[in-house]
């Protein structure tokens, strides 16, 4: 439970989005998707991780390993990620882009956002 604290924490921190975020481009299918993200690490403070064509997500947040599966349901890039063996549980997420930045929110695009750096 400490390490879900830790990590929303920095989320909540680095969640701020620019102006220019409003004009992010939804991504609508799971094609578009893997050809965005398949091969690039995408980084934030504390985080790194890699969302694999196969629908496998690995990575590390502060010091704990991530792992996780996605699909792509409805428009929706549904995920069930772990982080240092804790759960963070399924969420479906809607995608949005713009110049080298990728915007997951959850809950279909009702929740929080957290944005990352597509290197």
């Amino acid at each position: 439970m400490r390490k879900v604290s830790i990590m929303l924490g920095f989320i909540v921190a680095t969640a701020a989005t620019s102006a220019a975020s409003a004009e992010m481009t939804k991504v609508n299918s799971q094609k578009d998707f893997v050809r965005l993200v398949a091969g690039k690490k995408l980084t934030r403070p504390f985080v790194k991780i890699e969302v694999a064509q196969d629908g496998n997500t690995t990575g590390k947040g502060v010091t704990w390993e991530i792992t996780g599966d996605w699909t792509w349901k409805d428009g929706y890039l549904c995920r069930n990620l772990f982080w240092g063996g804790d759960t963070l549980g399924y969420n479906c997420q809607e995608i949005k882009v713009k110049d080298g930045l990728v915007r997951f929110t959850s809950d279909r695009g009702e929740g929080d956002s957290a944005e990352f750096k597509m290197k």
